[in-house]
């Protein structure tokens, strides 16, 4: 049974509805959790989100009171996302579902200063009771995840190795990320390369996949 990390004020709060902004890539996965979650006394879910540049503009229409992140959203992954949700929306309180593959993302999204961070593999009772803490003040964390996120390595790349690396992970070539950074193609190349490096991968493919999986990017 989980037993979340949490800081909590001890203290009752007064029942209000609580209002989900839930981002998934899967539409199944992302549906099924919404009519779960709907069931819930006193949670109503008022948007769903397919993908992460589609975040912002919904939660702006629907004021959501927690939103629910996948770690791996296509466009804006989750963390980056909760960056810029916390930018125009910080009343929002953000959790980031992640695997405990991706348990490094855990040190990542706290950076962002989200308030909770929770395994995909978490029942939907684990989920629910975190929500209503999280609502109401507490930040959670899986234990899990901070378990693991304590025995991954410390994260090797800097702020402008993450948005290259990001970037390339999103399909984009050298000289395309260097007009979106505003760039050399060369300076591109070579960090790039320098990457591979800090991250210990023999090409650009094996350097996403380790940030990736160690949460990074």
């Amino acid at each position: 049974m989980l037993t979340p990390v949490d800081e909590s004020t001890n203290e009752e709060q007064p029942s209000v509805m609580i209002r989900l902004l839930i981002a998934d890539g899967l539409r199944l996965t992302r549906e099924a959790l919404a009519v779960v979650l709907a069931s819930e006394p006193g949670m109503q879910v008022v948007a769903q989100v397919p993908r992460g540049d589609e975040i912002v503009p919904n939660a702006l229409r629907t004021c959501p009171t927690v939103a629910l992140l996948d770690a791996h959203l296509p466009g804006v992954a989750g963390i980056p996302a909760a960056a810029q949700l916390k930018a125009v929306l910080p009343a929002c309180r953000i959790v980031i579902l992640t695997t405990l593959e991706r348990a490094g993302a855990l040190r990542t999204a706290l950076e962002v200063g989200v308030e909770g961070v929770m395994s995909k593999g978490a029942s939907v009772s684990e989920l629910s009771d975190s929500v209503r803490r999280i609502a109401r003040g507490d930040r959670v964390l899986d234990p899990r995840l901070v378990t693991d996120a304590l025995h991954t390595p410390d994260k090797p790349l800097s702020e402008r190795d993450t948005d290259l690396l990001r970037l390339a992970a999103h399909g984009h070539t050298p000289p395309e990320i260097a007009a979106i950074l505003h760039l050399s193609p060369g300076t591109v190349r070579n960090n790039l390369a320098a990457i591979n490096r800090k991250v210990g991968a023999r090409n650009r493919i094996e350097a996403i996949r380790t940030a990736s999986a160690r949460g990074w990017i």
